[in-house]
């Protein structure tokens, strides 16, 4: 049993997604801006949970501070961060109702009528209540330390093999008595209201700030949640390039949105296990990936090194900014992968990676450029390997093509396309018409299919 008990604390930790976000875009002292809007129920369990830990037989550990009550069942309206901390209520320690509430919420199972006083009070507690009922498959826990000025509570799912019995016994023992705030530090204190970059960023710090192996890098228009190993100079290399990056991308593709209130995050796991478990076997296939549900770019560190992730991290911290910049809206695969594919390499790349860029190879692209600028992602991703390439190659020669050879034609017809088609789309929310406007005839189309071909003959 001492082995079970081991693993209840050194467990790897599982970090929880950030708050689901809908995006808003309003208008105020005369600038368009992006304002996220989360579910109130999502933004009290992001901050109400403090950590998560799993270990290899299947237990997972849960520890969450019960020191505000949760949204009531008939609050279904989105709020901003600044609209939940200003409004959010706390639990008074004697509120038992309230208390129950906030249990039952972050309970895996349904609660019995009444918690179960331990055979022994612990020392240095005023209280101490089990809820599991008759489910033998989680330990369910509330506690209140002395002096504290609320309440806490832990879940332990369990493995099939445990007895739930012993497992209530080593929690009450290795857990409540072993001074469990020395295994868990407290996090540190949630900020007063500052606006939504700052407690955006606050939140994030926290969801990391009891795993000893994770580490917060910030910058001012974002932050860096790592388990890299400790002492290398990656992170100190991703923030130089994120920021000088993050110029590039704004000098190339400008948002009329005003971007202040915006905090990008990154989540990088140190292996793909990691990032496995946190993504879901659907994305197996991915070295990364940016998440605009959940506000993250989430990435691990592949066997090839840091090189090759500081690449897919450019590609990815691209698509992140566009949808900031668009508030959120789907821009074009044509669009949008063509440009993360030109950033990925910094300079833009080299034409030809992979592909016979003769004349006849020209000249069978160009054909294909109506079709891929009508598609949507479901198109795009389609197909082979080989396929796929294709397409992300073609994609990347018209980003290419619109910063380098846009500006030689004459008369420059396509001077303002980036500037239409981000327009058109945050006027029409639709990435199809978002092309048709940006492009505004079926002739201007043709024409600058026939100047792409010139400029890619004469490379």
């Amino acid at each position: 049993m001492l082995l079970l008990a081991i693993s209840m604390f050194f467990a790897d930790p599982a970090p929880l997604d950030m708050p689901r976000a809908e995006a808003y875009l309003v208008s105020e002292d005369g600038q368009m801006r992006l304002e996220d809007r989360y579910d109130r129920l999502d933004l009290w369990t992001s901050q109400a949970v403090e950590g998560r830990w799993t270990d290899d037989d299947g237990r997972t550990f849960m520890l969450a501070r019960l020191d505000f009550a949760p949204p009531a069942a008939d609050r279904h309206e989105t709020v901003t961060r600044t609209q939940y901390a200003q409004d959010r209520v706390k639990i008074d320690k004697r509120d038992i109702r309230a208390l129950r509430r906030a249990i039952s919420a972050l309970s895996p199972v349904e609660l019995p009528e009444k918690g179960t006083a331990p055979r022994r009070m612990p020392r240095g507690y005023r209280d101490v209540d089990f809820y599991h009922g008759t489910n033998e498959s989680v330990v369910v826990c509330a506690f209140l330390p002395e002096k504290s000025p609320c309440w806490f509570m832990a879940t332990w799912e369990l493995a099939e093999s445990d007895e739930h019995s012993e497992m209530v016994r080593i929690f009450t023992d290795d857990f409540l008595s072993d001074g469990w705030r020395r295994r868990f530090p407290a996090p540190p204190p949630r900020p007063e209201v500052q606006g939504e970059r700052e407690l955006l960023r606050a939140d994030a710090r926290r969801s990391v700030a009891l795993y000893g192996s994770w580490r917060c890098t910030d910058a001012e228009e974002f932050s860096i949640l790592d388990e890299l190993p400790a002492g290398g100079s990656f992170i100190t290399a991703l923030t130089n390039d994120l920021a000088r990056m993050r110029l590039r991308y704004a000098e190339t593709l400008p948002s009329p949105l005003n971007p202040s209130n915006v905090l990008c995050v990154a989540r990088i796991y140190a292996d793909r296990d990691g990032y496995i478990g946190a993504a879901g076997e659907e994305m197996a296939w991915s070295a990364a990936y940016w998440n605009p549900t959940r506000r993250e770019l989430v990435a691990y560190l592949p066997q090839s090194g840091t090189d090759g992730l500081m690449r897919t991290i450019r590609h990815e911290a691209f698509h992140q900014y566009l949808s900031y910049a668009v508030s959120m809206l789907q821009a074009s695969p044509w669009f949008n992968e063509g440009y993360a594919q030109y950033f990925e390499d910094d300079d833009g790349g080299e034409w030809g990676a992979g592909i016979d860029a003769t004349p006849e190879w020209i000249e069978n692209a160009a054909l294909s450029i109506p079709a891929l600028m009508r598609m949507d992602y479901g198109e795009f991703y389609s197909g082979g390997d080989a396929e796929r390439h294709f397409k992300y190659r073609l994609a990347w020669s018209l980003a290419n093509f619109i910063e380098h050879g846009v500006r030689e034609i004459r008369f420059q017809p396509f001077k303002n396309l980036k500037r239409d088609y981000i327009g058109a789309l945050l006027k029409f929310r639709d990435m199809h018409k978002a092309t048709e406007a940006a492009f505004g005839s079926a002739e201007k189309l043709d024409e600058f299919i026939a100047e792409w071909k010139k400029y890619w003959k004469n490379r």
